[in-house]
C-alpha cells in the first residue's frame, strides 16, 4: 500500500500505524527511545527514594508537611483520562474517522494543560508557603527533578500531539502520517504510567511517612 492511497473507512487497514515499512521502523525505534527513558525515571526514582528525608534542619518542611493529596489527585485524574480520550482518538483512527480523532485529541491536550498548570500551581504553593525550592535541601532538589522533569515530558507530548494535529489538519489520515499519531499516543501512556508510579512513590508513601 502507498502512503498517500485515498481510502474510505471500508479499504483502510485494521493496523494501519504497521501497514508501511516506515511504520514499522517508526515502532521499533520508538521502543529503543522508550527504553532510556525508562532507565532515566528509574534513576531519578532511586535517587527521590535515597534522599527523600534528607533535609539539613528537622524544623523544615518534609513530604507529610508538604503535599495536598485533593490537588494532585485531581491532577492525576487529569492526565489519566487524558489517557482515556486519547485510546478513543485513536479508536477513530483506525475507523478512518479523522474529525473525531482530532477532537479526542484536542480534549487529550486539554486535559494535559490542566495537569501542568496545577502542577505549576503546587510547585509555586511549594516555593512561597515552605520555601521549599530546588536548593533548599537534598530532598527538594530530588524532588523537583523527577516531579519537574516529568512535567517537561508532559509539556514534550503536548508540543508533539499539538504539531501533528495542526501540521495534519488539511491532509487528513494516510498511512505516513498514521503511525506518528500511534506512536504518540503511546508516548502519552507511557507519561501516564510514569506519573502513576510518581503519585505513589512520591506523594502517597510521602504522607505515610
Amino acid at each position: 500500500m502507498h502512503a498517500e492511497e485515498k481510502f474510505t473507512p471500508k479499504t483502510w487497514p485494521a493496523a494501519p500505524e504497521k501497514s508501511t515499512l516506515e511504520g514499522k521502523n517508526k515502532f521499533l525505534g520508538f521502543w529503543l527511545f522508550l527504553g532510556g527513558e525508562t532507565v532515566l525515571f528509574a534513576s531519578l526514582f532511586a535517587t527521590y527514594l535515597a534522599l527523600k528525608d534528607r533535609v539539613p534542619d528537622q524544623s523544615m518542611a518534609h513530604a507529610k508537611d508538604l503535599f495536598e493529596l485533593p490537588t494532585v489527585f485531581l491532577a492525576t485524574m487529569l492526565l489519566l483520562f487524558s489517557s482515556l480520550t486519547s485510546v478513543y482518538a485513536m479508536y477513530h483512527m483506525k475507523n478512518y474517522n479523522f474529525k473525531k480523532m482530532q477532537a479526542w485529541l484536542l480534549i487529550t491536550v486539554l486535559l494535559g494543560v490542566g495537569f501542568l498548570v496545577l502542577e505549576i500551581q503546587e510547585f509555586n504553593h511549594y516555593v512561597h508557603e515552605f520555601h521549599h525550592t530546588f536548593t533548599s535541601s537534598a530532598f527538594g532538589s530530588a524532588f523537583y527533578t523527577l516531579v519537574g522533569f516529568h512535567g517537561g515530558h508532559v509539556a514534550f507530548g503536548l508540543l508533539w500531539i499539538t504539531s501533528l494535529m495542526l501540521r495534519n489538519a488539511k491532509r487528513g489520515l494516510n498511512l505516513y502520517n498514521a503511525p506518528k499519531f500511534y506512536v504518540a499516543s503511546l508516548y502519552w501512556h507511557f507519561i501516564d504510567v510514569v506519573w502513576v508510579f510518581i503519585f505513589t512513590v512520591v506523594y502517597l508513601m510521602g504522607m505515610v511517612g
